[in-house]
């Protein structure tokens, strides 16, 4: 090879590639919103058509403790990835384990909401349009938070088991991507049926 071509092969800049798992992730995470986006407009086409009721002012409480929970995990996950970068196992698995912790609170809070519409307001995903619309998105997301927990679950497991290091914390950012998704959807659906649909 000649003195130019090394020199001319040098001077240019190497192309950073993303990670193959982020890319991956972000691909699920556009497809995702977009079902999502289709839930949530629904919701909003049908307030107010319901012929019967219950309506969402007469039986929605705003779930705001349970909402800080999920929210605040999201600052729990991130920590946990920085710290893993940086190898220490036990200050992530204290972290992990709060976000999880929080996850569950969220999805306890969903089910007793579930629990005192069904069966002190009657409201059930064929009660009306406003029960069905509802169901439909806040069990969505439910669907998604519980998924994002077992998720979690897993990778605890093997962090207790001594398998996670800091080799492996590319791998737990993929993971903390799609958890504030979840936390980011809360809140457009949070916005839409417990303030814009009230």
């Amino acid at each position: 090879m000649s003195v130019a071509a090394i020199s001319l092969s040098e001077a240019q800049p190497l192309v950073s590639v993303p990670h193959r798992g982020k890319v991956a992730m972000a691909g699920l995470i556009i497809a995702e919103a977009a079902i999502f986006t289709i839930f949530v407009v629904a919701y909003l086409f049908y307030i107010g058509k319901s012929l019967t009721g219950p309506t969402p002012r007469e039986v929605l409480e705003i779930p705001v403790f349970y909402t800080i929970c999920l929210l605040s995990s999201s600052l729990t996950i991130h920590y946990a990835g920085k710290v893993l970068e940086r190898g220490r196992r036990g200050a992530f698995l204290t972290l992990w384990s709060l976000t999880i912790l929080l996850g569950g609170l969220f999805l306890f809070g969903t089910g007793q909401e579930w629990h005192r519409l069904i069966y002190e307001h009657g409201l059930t995903i064929s009660t009306n349009l406003f029960g069905t619309t509802y169901y439909s998105l806040v069990g969505l997301h439910a669907f998604h938070v519980t998924l994002g927990i077992i998720m979690l679950v897993i990778v605890a497991i093997f962090a207790f088991a001594g398998r996670v290091g800091s080799e492996h914390s590319r791998r737990v950012d993929v993971l903390s991507m799609y958890w504030h998704f979840v936390d980011a959807v809360w809140v457009v659906v949070f916005t839409v049926v417990y303030l814009l649909g009230r």
